[in-house]
């Protein structure tokens, strides 16, 4: 399925480097641990918060305080993530650049009120970081639930950019110039799993723990 055109997702520079399929923007929101969501506050000013989110379908989630102002009642918003692939260093300067995948998302965020729809983006957001953490941990009480806000955004208008490959030098650069250009990958990796120090000596890491650590990178 495509991504929907709109005057505010559509690419004025590089367009090249626009993807329209949308199976593009789940694989970005996916993959992505950390999302920024933009907004005007209640003073006119504008705002942009880092935040963890989880897709459902054609939705994303974001949450945070049921107290903080900027996430109380429904109004516009630009959420964005961005996955950093490699340093691209190339002969000449002007042509440096970066290997990446990001995705913009823009309409009316709404505040989730719904009892089940609320309880499922918390388990999302959950299993998108910490997979297996959700049947594992405690779940969240009534008043734990209730400091929780949830904001949903709808996938209707959105853009994925990618960039990938080697320098982009022009030719008449390429052609003589000795120089060393290429990529230098970049990586996001998970650390080894460090027990919490207040719980009994020689508790194990729980096999979920040490199973999606080790998937990313992580040698527990």
């Amino acid at each position: 399925m495509s991504l929907s055109t709109t005057s505010r997702t559509q690419l004025r520079r590089k367009r090249e480097r626009q993807a329209d399929d949308r199976a593009a923007l789940h694989a970005v929101l996916d993959e992505a641990l950390l999302c920024h969501l933009g907004l005007v506050d209640d003073d006119g000013a504008p705002l942009v918060l880092p935040t963890m989110h989880a897709r459902i379908g054609e939705v994303v989630y974001v949450h945070g305080s049921s107290g903080a102002a900027s996430l109380a009642t429904e109004r516009e918003v630009c959420l964005t993530v961005t996955l950093l692939d490699g340093l691209v260093l190339a002969r000449s300067v002007f042509s440096h650049s970066a290997n990446y995948r990001s995705a913009v998302v823009r309409g009316r965020a709404r505040r989730v009120s719904d009892p089940e729809e609320h309880l499922a983006a918390l388990r999302a957001v959950v299993e998108h970081l910490t997979p297996g953490q959700w049947d594992h941990a405690r779940r969240p009480d009534r008043r734990e639930t209730a400091a929780t806000a949830v904001l949903g955004l709808d996938l209707a208008e959105a853009s994925v950019k990618i960039r990938q490959g080697p320098p982009g030098d022009p030719d008449e650069v390429a052609a003589g110039d000795r120089r060393w250009a290429g990529v230098v990958p970049v990586a996001t990796v998970l650390g080894e799993p460090e027990t919490c120090p207040a719980l009994p000596e020689g508790t194990d890491v729980p096999e979920h723990v040490r199973a999606w650590a080790a998937h990313a990178g992580a040698t527990p």
